[in-house]
């Protein structure tokens, strides 16, 4: 039976891939303020300003590539069940070849109606101003914008609390409830936390490993860690 490994990934996984980060920008997300383009209100004030964000980072996505860290991650289901928990709304790990991904803010390449949050939609193209669900009401982007609740939140707990290794990557620990996930570990599992500027973490008893450096040379010394733990 194989261990089950999670992995909890953040914009850093991501960044190497050449998709840029809040923490890196000032609090601006591709040039905007994330007050514009990924709260309610900002959709409110401009969605069709914000339906062009989103339209850009959709086609952005057909211009990146998985990096290392991905690769990994991917390969790591030979040995381990592995589950990819992740605050992104790209496509890589998927890309990589990961099969079990939990995307807690939502993904890009999806899109749901303003009024059902249940109907969803898998969206390739650029969304318009005028696309509408079956009633008639306007579709927007499937994301968890800030201030909003997250819909996969109770689900990733169970996964958390089920782990036998945990894994974090490229996260500055800031963003919540996301950065709350590895208190659900149990604390005799071993945790790995790999990011070039680690936060610090208090109040976790888990053995914790920090490696600070980026996600792919982070992946390639926990991979041989792990071959430690099977």
């Amino acid at each position: 039976m194989k261990k089950k490994l999670v992995v909890l990934t953040g914009a850093g996984i991501s960044a190497e891939s050449g998709i840029k980060t809040f923490r890196d920008a000032g609090g601006l997300w591709e040039g905007h303020n994330v007050k514009d383009v990924a709260t309610p209100e900002g959709w409110y004030r401009n969605p069709k300003m914000v339906l062009d964000f989103y339209n850009q980072r959709r086609q952005q996505l057909y211009e990146v590539q998985p990096n290392l860290g991905h690769q990994i991650l991917a390969e790591l289901e030979n040995d381990f069940d592995v589950q990819i928990i992740t605050q992104n709304v790209d496509n890589l790990h998927e890309k990589s070849g990961s099969s079990n991904v939990l995307h807690l803010h939502g993904e890009l390449l999806k899109v749901r109606s303003t009024v059902n949050r249940n109907y969803i939609l898998d969206w390739q193209d650029n969304l318009n101003f005028g696309d509408v669900d079956d009633n008639g009401n306007q579709l927007r982007p499937h994301i968890v914008w800030f201030g909003e609740e997250v819909p996969a939140l109770e689900e990733a707990v169970t996964i958390v609390e089920n782990a036998d290794i945990l894994v974090i990557i490229g996260t500055s620990l800031q963003v919540y409830p996301a950065a709350s996930l590895m208190n659900f570990a149990n604390p005799t599992i071993p945790v790995f936390y790999i990011d070039p500027k680690p936060a610090e973490i208090y109040n976790l008893q888990n053995d914790i490993k920090v490696i600070a450096t980026t996600g792919s040379k982070g992946m390639e010394i926990v991979q041989k860690e792990l071959k430690k733990l099977q």
